[in-house]
C-alpha cells in the first residue's frame, strides 16, 4: 500500500503561481513514475503531468506546457508541481498518482 498526501493548493488570482507537493510513503519511490491529474466540477479526471523515475523524464498535457513544471526529490520521496501563469480554467482538484494509488487531492481555485 502506498500513501500519497498532497498539499499546497489554494486560491490565487489569474496570472499567479502555486506549488503543489505530494509526499509518498514508499521507499522505492525513486524507481516509480509519478503523475499529477486534475478534476474540475462536472468534468472527468484528466492527466496533467508525469515524471518517470530515474532519470526523471517528464511529459505534460498541451494546455499546461510552458506554464507547469513537474519535479521530484528522491531523498524526500516527494513530487512537486510548480504552476505559473495560472488561468481560471486551471481550477480543479489536483491529485497525485503512483501506479494504482491516488492521493486525496488538493483544491486549486484561480479567480479571474
Amino acid at each position: 500500500q502506498v500513501q500519497l498526501v498532497e498539499s499546497g493548493g489554494g486560491l490565487v488570482q489569474a496570472g499567479g503561481s502555486l506549488r503543489l507537493s505530494c509526499a509518498a510513503s514508499t521507499t522505492v519511490f525513486r524507481f516509480n513514475a509519478m503523475g499529477w491529474y486534475r478534476q474540475a466540477p462536472g468534468n472527468e479526471r484528466e492527466f496533467v503531468a508525469l515524471i518517470l523515475g530515474v532519470p526523471g523524464v517528464t511529459n505534460y498535457t498541451d494546455s499546461v506546457k510552458g506554464r507547469f513544471t513537474i519535479s521530484r526529490d528522491n531523498i524526500r520521496n516527494a513530487v512537486y508541481l510548480q504552476m505559473n501563469s495560472l488561468k481560471p480554467e486551471d481550477t480543479a482538484v489536483y491529485y497525485c498518482k503512483q501506479g494504482p494509488f491516488w492521493g486525496q487531492g488538493t483544491q486549486v481555485t484561480v479567480s479571474s
